[in-house]
């Protein structure tokens, strides 16, 4: 009897031993399962993160265009560490401007110009488009002529005019001939070029903490030429041709989704679109900054403390490089070029943006070109003067200073038209402007209208 039960009792435990084994295992497996996931939460949400990431990244990716380089390159040259400050000053300036474009194109469904031919006076309209569509072939050429001039430091048995005509050509041919779902992400990827001069900046062993005591630390001695370089500074930084650009972007973006009409665009704006935007622009703006940041430190720490000031052009820069590391110069030099083939079509965009939209022409990357004759026709011409004012060797600083005078000029009057549309509640509703935002807002417009006098007056 008693071995009865002992083995009524042994079989009861092998009942239980099975599944207790089989939980054991259970909870191993599952151990290892959220241990994976947890090792892959970090890549996930950088993945996540990176498919937040659009028009804002390109935006700000092509700020630092081979003519912005030049420009922060010529400050590091000239004066040191002196206005390196400023990479940090206009960063909240530029991500307000930019989400105050981006929100207008989101909640509207409607690029800048059709909003302004919409609401306000349409004269004033076709002189701004105007004066953009100037002010930009003048930095296609500047920046076409970079592109050029740096790859013959690298391949110095091409000729330059050939160069840039490949270089136009090129870049004509990805805006006209490819989709446009793998053209922005070629924009997207392209912005990567700009990581090159983080890596410069670490491979010439700067005094870090030197650095980031004048980031902190303003400092401005009311020079000609440094007013001068402050002027460049602001107006290649929050540009009239980028207003224009991530607002319609940001309308294409939606026609990719599938909202082919204003309708479709403006019944899916929410708090999580407006929030993903913003996180969009802000880490574009960031991008764009900390570039002029390492830009500025790299030339600081090498050039200007062996006495090389007399940087005019990108490629300059990057030669003078040389004596400091072939690495350096190398990716300073490819820099360049790949900033460039990011800039150029989006300064070429912009402008038939806004041509097309003042006008009421058919318009859009996503359109074929037979579809849209005169939009590309613009894009078109824009990409010719910049050939054109390289074979009869147009002065590169001349063009920019004609470039940052017409900026100066037309940022203020676009910053007006920005802010009054993105701040009134009849045309954006619970998205309007902020009181913070509309303070740097008008705060943007003095600095950029002081910042143009004083363009026009240095020149």
């Amino acid at each position: 009897m008693e071995k009865r039960r002992n083995s009524a009792e042994y079989e009861v435990e092998r009942a239980f031993e099975v599944p207790a084994r089989l939980l054991e295992k259970g909870a191993e497996a599952a151990e290892r399962a959220q241990a994976r996931v947890i090792d892959k939460r970090p890549f996930r949400r950088a993945e996540e993160y990176w498919e937040t990431l659009g028009p804002g990244l390109t935006t700000g990716a092509a700020d630092d265009d081979p003519s912005g380089i030049a420009t922060y390159s010529q400050a590091g040259a000239q004066y040191g560490l002196q206005l390196i400050w400023l990479s940090l000053f206009v960063f909240p300036f530029m991500a307000v401007v930019q989400e105050m474009c981006a929100r207008i194109g989101i909640v509207s469904g409607r690029g800048l110009a059709a909003n302004i031919r919409l609401h306000y006076s349409r004269s004033v309209l076709y002189a701004v488009a105007a004066l953009l569509f100037f002010a930009n072939a003048l930095n296609i050429a500047a920046d076409l002529g970079a592109m050029a001039a740096a790859t013959r430091l690298l391949l110095p048995g091409v000729g330059l005019s050939l160069l840039v005509v490949l270089f136009a050509v090129l870049s004509l041919a990805l805006q006209i001939f490819t989709t446009y779902a793998r053209y922005a992400k070629y924009l997207k990827y392209s912005a990567g070029a700009l990581l090159s001069y983080i890596v410069v900046a670490f491979a010439v062993h700067l005094n870090w903490w030197d650095v980031l005591y004048h980031v902190v630390t303003p400092s401005l001695t009311f020079s000609r030429g440094q007013i001068f370089l402050l002027c460049a500074i602001l107006g290649t930084s929050i540009s009239p041709y980028l207003f224009f650009w991530q607002t319609s972007q940001e309308v294409e973006e939606g026609i990719l989704r599938g909202e082919t009409n204003i309708a479709s665009r403006r019944r899916v704006v929410d708090p999580q679109v407006v929030r993903r935007m913003r996180t969009d622009v802000w880490s574009g703006m960031f991008l764009s900054n900390l570039i002029m940041f390492f830009i500025f430190a790299a030339c600081a720490g090498t050039l200007f403390a062996h006495g090389i000031t007399n940087i005019a052009t990108a490629d300059q820069a990057a030669a003078a490089l040389k004596p400091f590391g072939r690495f350096a110069y190398l990716l300073f030099t490819i820099g360049i070029v790949g900033t460039g083939f990011l800039a150029v079509p989006v300064l070429a965009g912009s402008s038939a943006y806004a041509f097309a939209e003042s006008f009421g022409w058919r318009y859009g990357l996503y359109r074929k070109l037979k579809q849209a004759y005169a939009f590309y026709g613009v894009i078109i011409v824009s990409m010719l003067i910049g050939i054109v004012a390289n074979f009869v060797h147009l002065n590169p600083i001349r063009g920019l200073i004609y470039a940052a005078v017409a900026n100066g000029i037309i940022a203020p009057v676009i910053l007006f038209f920005v802010l009054r549309i993105s701040g009134n509640r009849r045309i954006m509703g619970p998205y309007a402007n902020g009181r913070m935002a509309a303070i740097l807002g008008w705060v943007t417009i003095v600095g950029m209208a002081l910042a143009g006098v004083a363009a026009i007056l240095t020149f």
